[in-house]
C-alpha cells in the first residue's frame, strides 16, 4: 500500500471509529466520503475510483454552498444530537469525565477528517491511472484541487475551526445542540421538531401599540428565561423564577400572535425558543413537553387561535397540563395562546343554566370557564380607536419608507382619509388592518373606491 493509499485509510479508520457521534456516519456526506476512502485506501482501482469520486463531489456540492469541505463538516458536527452535545446544552457536562473523553476522541477524528489533503488523493489517482486516465483524470484532478484550495488548508483564508470538546460545550451550551443551533421557531409534525420553514422575522421594533399589554408578555417572558441549563437544574423549585402560562385574548388582527414571535425573535440569541402546537395537535401536548423537558434552552410553547367545542376532549387534557394534573409543564416551558375567546369554550344559549337540562347546568359552565382562568395571565388586545389605528399605521408607512417624517399636511390628511375609508370597506380597525393598508400603498396610491382604479 502506498503512503497516500495508507493516508486515505488511516482517515477512514478514524470515522469508522466514531462512539458518541456515531450518528455522523449516516450522513450522506460523511457516508460519501467513508466510502471514497475506503475505495482509494485498499487501492481498488480506477473502475471504482471514479464513481466513488462522483457521488462524494455530488452530495458535496448540495451540502456546500460557498462552505468549504471543512467547514461543512465542521457544522455538521456541532449539529448532532447526542449524549455529549446534550450534557453540553444543559451545562451539565463534566470536562473530565468518560463521556468527554470518547467525544475528544472523536471529535480529533472529525478534525484530521475535516483537513483532510485532497492533493494526497490526486496523487493516489495518478498512480493507480499510471498516466492512462485522460478526461477523467482530468477531472478528478481538477475538482480535487478546487476542494483544496477552498478548504481545509491553514494558507486558504479559512478561520480555524476548534475542535476541542471545550470550544463545542461553550458554543452548544448558547445556542444549542441539532436544530435548536441554527433555527429560532419550530412546529410539530410526527411528533418530532422540525424548524419553521419561512420563519416570520418579526421584531418587537417593528410592531406599534399596545405597549402595556406587549410589556406583560416581556416581563414575564424575562423572568422565565432568568435561570436555566445546569442553574435552573440545581436550583430549588421554590426559588425558581415564577414565570406565568399567558392567554393573549383580544379582537382579531390586534398583534396577539406578532407579539409572541417578536419576543421569540428578540431573545432568540439568550436561548429562548419557540415550538408551535396547532389545535390538531393537543392530543401530544404530553408528548411535546417531555421532548423538551430534558433540554437545556427554554421553550415557549405556542397555541395560536385557541378555541374548544364542549365536549372536546383535548379541553380537558389542556386543562389538567396547565395546572391541577399529576403531570405538568417541566420548568424549562411555558405556554403562550392566543384566543379570540375570552373564555376559549364555545358556549351555546343551551348551555345556559335556564334553558339547559343539565341539573347540575352551573358545574358544567364553570367547568368551560375555568380553562381560561388556568392561565396564570390574561392579556386584553382589544380593538383600536380611531387615533391609535392611525398612529399604527402612520408608524407602518413611516418604517417602510412611504411616510417621510417632514410630510406636509395635505400628504398626511390624504394618508389619513384614506387610511380610515380603508378600514371602513374592508376589516374593521386592527393592527392588521394597517399593514394591509399600507402593503397596499406600496403599490401605488390608487385605491378601489377610485373610479379609475383597476382599469387597464
Amino acid at each position: 500500500m502506498t503512503d497516500n493509499g495508507a493516508y486515505c485509510r488511516s482517515t477512514c479508520e478514524g470515522l469508522a471509529g466514531l462512539a458518541v457521534f456515531s450518528a455522523l456516519k449516516e450522513d450522506p456526506l460523511v457516508h460519501a466520503f467513508v466510502e471514497l476512502l475506503e475505495i482509494a485506501g485498499r487501492n481498488r482501482g480506477s473502475s471504482a475510483l471514479i464513481p466513488a469520486w462522483a457521488r462524494f463531489t455530488a452530495v458535496f456540492a448540495g451540502y456546500a454552498g460557498r462552505e468549504p469541505f471543512c467547514r461543512v463538516l465542521y457544522r455538521l458536527a456541532l449539529t448532532d444530537v447526542n449524549g455529549f452535545t446534550l450534557a453540553a446544552e444543559r451545562g451539565d457536562l463534566d470536562q473530565g469525565g468518560f463521556l468527554a473523553a470518547l467525544a475528544a476522541n472523536d471529535l480529533a477524528a472529525l478534525s484530521r477528517a475535516a483537513a483532510f489533503d485532497f492533493g494526497r488523493l490526486v496523487h493516489l489517482y495518478a498512480e493507480l491511472f499510471d498516466g492512462s486516465g485522460g478526461a477523467a483524470f482530468e477531472r478528478i484532478e481538477s475538482e480535487a484541487r478546487l476542494l483544496m484550495e477552498a478548504g481545509g488548508r491553514a494558507d486558504a483564508g479559512i478561520a480555524p475551526c476548534d475542535w476541542t470538546p471545550a470550544a463545542f460545550a461553550v458554543f452548544i451550551q448558547g445556542n444549542g445542540a441539532g436544530d435548536l443551533s441554527g433555527h429560532k421557531m419550530f412546529c410539530i409534525a410526527d411528533g418530532k421538531l422540525h424548524p419553521a420553514g419561512n420563519r416570520d422575522p418579526v421584531r418587537l421594533a417593528d410592531l406599534s401599540g399596545y405597549v402595556e399589554e406587549r410589556q406583560v408578555v416581556i416581563s414575564n417572558t424575562l423572568r422565565f428565561m432568568s435561570a436555566r441549563g445546569k442553574e435552573a437544574a440545581n436550583m430549588p423549585a421554590a426559588n425558581l423564577p415564577q414565570a406565568n402560562n399567558i392567554l393573549l385574548y383580544g379582537d382579531r388582527g390586534c398583534g396577539k400572535s406578532a407579539t409572541v414571535k417578536a419576543v421569540c425573535n428578540e431573545y432568540a440569541e439568550r436561548g429562548l425558543r419557540l415550538v408551535e402546537l396547532r389545535k390538531a395537535e393537543l392530543a401530544s401536548l404530553p408528548a411535546v413537553t417531555a421532548m423538551l423537558a430534558g433540554r437545556g434552552l427554554r421553550f415557549i410553547l405556542f397555541i395560536d387561535d385557541l378555541s374548544f367545542e364542549a365536549g372536546d376532549g383535548d379541553f380537558m387534557m389542556l386543562k389538567a397540563m396547565l395546572e391541577g394534573g399529576i403531570e405538568t409543564t417541566p420548568p424549562n416551558v411555558v405556554i403562550y395562546a392566543t384566543s379570540n375567546r375570552r373564555h376559549l369554550v364555545r358556549e351555546p344559549r343551551s348551555d345556559r343554566p335556564a334553558s339547559s337540562g343539565d341539573v347540575r347546568a352551573f358545574d358544567t359552565m364553570q367547568e368551560q370557564l375555568s380553562l381560561a382562568d388556568r392561565f396564570g395571565i390574561t392579556v386584553i388586545f382589544s380593538s383600536p380607536s380611531q387615533d391609535e389605528y392611525l398612529r399604527i399605521a402612520e408608524f407602518i408607512a413611516r418604517k417602510h419608507g412611504l411616510l417621510p417624517e417632514n410630510s406636509g399636511a395635505d400628504q398626511l390628511q390624504r394618508f389619513r382619509e384614506n387610511a380610515v375609508r380603508w378600514e371602513r370597506w374592508f376589516n374593521g380597525r386592527s393592527p392588521r388592518t394597517a399593514v394591509q393598508f399600507v402593503e397596499w400603498l406600496a403599490g401605488g396610491d390608487d385605491f378601489p373606491w377610485d373610479s379609475t382604479a383597476g382599469q387597464l
